[in-house]
């Protein structure tokens, strides 16, 4: 059971809070990038969150027309024949959907899953995101009442973004400034509109400074003890110690510090994207510069096939990625906590 089922998925949350521990989250654009995850995983002997982004399943789709339905579904299916070699479980993702994709992304693969569950098959994914940190709350949480229901009902688990993530991701940019902190009462209003799990299980990105991508040191406050506020003033209104299941958006460049506090505080599932981008693609280019007259057919010659051929660069690609894999799972205390 390599790919999680609903009630798998649902375990390895709890387990990651009661354990003050969480899942890297990993992106992912190819069959390839897809493999150095799971070989991270399971050289960690942790179980995981693979993601895929609109602009992820869009290059997945082909560049011939670029669809993203056609490549999400083809690496899931792809991932539940692979995945079973791994001796870990993970779940499947989409990453950050705004609401002009809506019906180009999520909504057509919650109606794939729930296609799938009214035949008794298991969904195709295991929880998509709504990204609506770009609309106003009260729409926010309106269209994320009516995703909520079609994933409960396809026993699926919805990702909300409530509030601004700084940076850019998939072309939705948000600037960084005091807007990338969740209030209290943005808190309570989600609570509100989406329950605390009695409409649907959610995982909550709250914003507490984070940005996408990789900046200096001095240009990215992150403030992660702010979740312990949004827990206890939402759970002193409804009666439930922290009742929030919260994802650490923009996780690349985090300290272990700053990890650290976010775990205590609630965090499940932390995104990483840029760092394992990099991983995946310095030892390609420290391949090519040393290797050029071999990759290159320089001065009329032939070059050298054992070097362009994709699998000689491919392999050490997808080992630097697993590298940087293993490492998320040991800030993130996940290592050796795999389910099976």
């Amino acid at each position: 059971m390599p790919i999680a089922t609903p009630e798998v998925y649902n375990e390895m949350l709890d387990r990651a809070k009661a354990g003050k521990f969480a899942y890297p989250a990993i992106n992912v654009t190819s069959t390839q990038t897809l493999h150095a995850a799971l070989r991270g995983f399971a050289e960690a002997e942790s179980d995981g969150i693979i993601q895929i982004s609109t602009g992820g399943a869009e290059f997945l789709g082909g560049q011939y027309n670029k669809d993203m339905v056609t490549g999400a579904v083809a690496l899931a299916e792809f991932a539940h024949v692979v995945a079973d070699k791994y001796d870990i479980t993970v779940a499947l993702h989409t990453d950050h959907c705004p609401k002009d994709k809506l019906d180009g992304y999520v909504r057509p693969l919650l109606d794939i899953s729930a296609e799938r569950v009214a035949k008794g098959q298991n969904p195709l994914f295991q929880s998509h995101m709504w990204d609506g940190s770009a609309e106003t709350l009260a729409d926010n949480l309106a269209i994320g009442q009516e995703l909520l229901a079609k994933a409960a009902a396809a026993k699926i688990i919805l990702e909300v973004e409530i509030t601004p993530t700084g940076g850019e991701e998939d072309g939705v940019t948000h600037e960084i400034n005091d807007e990338l902190y969740t209030t209290v009462d943005d808190a309570l209003r989600t609570a509100e509109a989406l329950g605390l799990g009695e409409k649907g299980r959610y995982l909550l990105a709250a914003s507490f400074g984070n940005v996408h991508g990789v900046y200096k040191p001095g240009n990215v406050v992150l403030r992660p003890e702010l979740l312990k506020d949004l827990q206890e003033g939402v759970g002193a209104k409804y009666g439930k110690a922290a009742p929030f299941d919260f994802v650490f958006h923009g996780g690349s460049g985090s300290t272990e510090q700053e990890i650290a506090t976010a775990l205590e505080n609630g965090v499940v599932k932390m995104n990483l994207d840029t760092d394992t981008q990099y991983a995946f693609t310095r030892p390609v280019a420290d391949h090519m510069f040393r290797n050029y007259d071999g990759v290159l057919k320089v001065d009329g010659e032939v070059g050298n096939k054992k070097t362009y051929d994709p699998r000689s660069w491919g392999k050490l690609a997808e080992a630097g990625m697993a590298k940087r894999v293993t490492e998320a799972c040991a800030n993130l205390r996940s290592t050796g906590t795999k389910i099976k």
